[in-house]
């Protein structure tokens, strides 16, 4: 493992996107034509965007781990942070800057962290992603192991504050993956099957983005702005045709305790979303 990359950083890069890449991401993510204001260019009150569209930057400095020759299908996307300055516009042009933040051994796999700030033309903050990856074989280098992440779980007994399920679509991720995630991972079915899995799964960043339109109908009732961040552990896949369930129990100051899941297992835990009031 070349350590030697923590702290290397990105050019700035030009995420341009119009409506229509604003549209696809909804429907990327499930969104229904009852969700007319983020699905319609001409919705009354203008077109919304959901905020985990800010997640499509990742995509876009992958490039950033070029000097430790990493095999896209040993990549597994472990976990993931958002964090909104203000709401995402339907349309614009804005500068991302990426960087290997830090790099950490655990045995059998390295944990890469990756930071990725996005601004305006005149450098104002939109927001900030933190991916956290998995890199299977890529441990056992003897580095630091890493801080130990809060542990947050669901109160015991309580019945949760907002809950959404949704129907996850057989052929969801082939759509999603339009938005520039192109991991045969998500539709190669012989090839999911040499890397553990049945067939096919749901990005990380496809789960994410369920659980975040969630969140923004349930908790924020519609209102983008009011969406703050978003952090979780991705602990099991999704596979498209299983019914995803997302549950946030309200804490103090805006935060809610936030637990995706399948009929099969836990999907999304150890997270929380922060609303304004």
């Amino acid at each position: 493992m070349d350590l030697s990359v923590i702290g290397r950083k990105s050019e700035p890069k030009v995420f341009e996107y119009d409506w229509k890449d604003a549209i696809l991401y909804a429907l990327g993510i499930g969104a229904q034509t009852d969700e007319l204001a983020f699905v319609y260019e001409n919705a009354p009150g203008g077109l919304r965007v959901f905020p985990s569209f800010g997640t499509l930057v990742l995509a876009r400095h992958w490039d950033i781990l070029d000097p430790l020759e990493t095999e896209q299908i040993r990549i597994i996307h472990s976990g993931h942070s958002l964090r909104l300055h203000r709401p995402i516009p339907p349309s614009g042009k804005l500068a991302t800057v990426a960087e290997v933040s830090n790099i950490y051994d655990k045995g059998r796999a390295a944990i890469i962290i990756i930071r990725i700030e996005t601004r305006t033309e005149e450098g104002e903050p939109v927001f900030d992603n933190e991916a956290v990856l998995y890199y299977l074989g890529g441990g056992g280098f003897g580095g630091d192991r890493g801080p130990k992440s809060e542990l947050l779980r669901p109160p015991e007994g309580a019945d949760p504050d907002c809950r959404v399920a949704y129907l996850i679509p057989e052929n969801q991720a082939a759509l999603y993956r339009l938005n520039g995630d192109f991991n045969p991972l998500h539709i190669d079915s012989e090839l999911a099957k040499t890397v553990g899995f049945d067939k096919p799964i749901l990005h990380g960043l496809c789960t994410f983005g369920y659980a975040t339109r969630a969140l923004v109908h349930s908790a924020c009732d519609g209102d983008v702005s009011r969406f703050k961040e978003f952090r979780t552990r991705f602990s099991a896949p999704v596979y498209p045709g299983e019914t995803l369930t997302i549950e946030g129990w309200r804490s103090d100051g805006g935060r809610f305790i936030v637990q995706a899941r399948t009929d099969r297992a836990a999907v999304l835990t150890n997270a929380y979303a922060l609303v304004a009031e």
